[in-house]
């Protein structure tokens, strides 16, 4: 399991006037983050910007942090290796609880390979806070689709630590919610996502 790394004794949290639950009431809904998972190539930012469009014009409060724009700045001194996937997750988890905490839908658009960072972020957040949607998609599927044109870099070895060529990915055991984005089109599927969150987060 991640360990998330202890504060300076000398930093202190500084509490504002308005709370998680102010907001709530305010925006109408829960604040949660949507932590979209799966091979590179599965669907999770269609998914998530898609999801994001038909939630935003039902009222909700929503962003999306998506995992390749984050390596254009937040996340851009880190490579692929197991370990800077670890401190990727952590980031983009830590920036994803603050979007929560102020009220809003926040979908993470991430490979995210590794189980154990998933729960780390998972466990920084309160009960039902966190829901974990799994894009699964067949290998082959990601690899014929290959938006991007890694998967082919990878095969020739162009690109190291890879995840579904040359790293592991580690799927969900038990997400919130399993979508199978090679069988259904990406408007059903973010049609089926926004049912299931307008449910949850106004029901609380």
């Amino acid at each position: 399991m991640a360990v998330h790394p202890a504060p300076s004794a000398n930093v202190v949290w500084q509490s504002g006037l308005l709370d998680q639950a102010t907001r709530s009431r305010r925006n109408g809904h829960r604040g949660a983050v949507v932590w979209l998972t799966g091979l590179p190539g599965a669907g999770k930012s269609t998914l998530a910007f898609s999801a994001e469009l038909q939630l935003h014009a039902l009222g909700f409060q929503t962003a999306v942090l998506d995992g390749d724009n984050l390596r254009h700045g937040l996340c851009a001194d880190l490579g692929f290796s197991l370990e800077d996937r670890r401190e990727n997750m952590r980031r983009v988890g830590e920036v994803a609880r603050l979007f929560a905490a102020q009220g809003s839908v926040v979908f993470v658009a991430l490979v995210s390979p590794l189980r154990a960072a998933r729960d780390a972020v998972r466990e920084r957040l309160p009960q039902g806070d966190f829901i974990e949607v799994y894009c699964d998609c067949p290998l082959q599927v990601c690899q014929q689709r290959d938006p991007k044109g890694l998967y082919a870099k990878a095969a020739q070895g162009l690109i190291p630590d890879f995840t579904g060529v040359s790293s592991p990915y580690e799927a969900p055991l038990a997400a919130e919610l399993v979508v199978h984005t090679a069988r259904e089109g990406s408007e059903a599927l973010a049609q089926r996502l926004v049912q299931f969150l307008a449910q949850r987060l106004r029901e609380r």
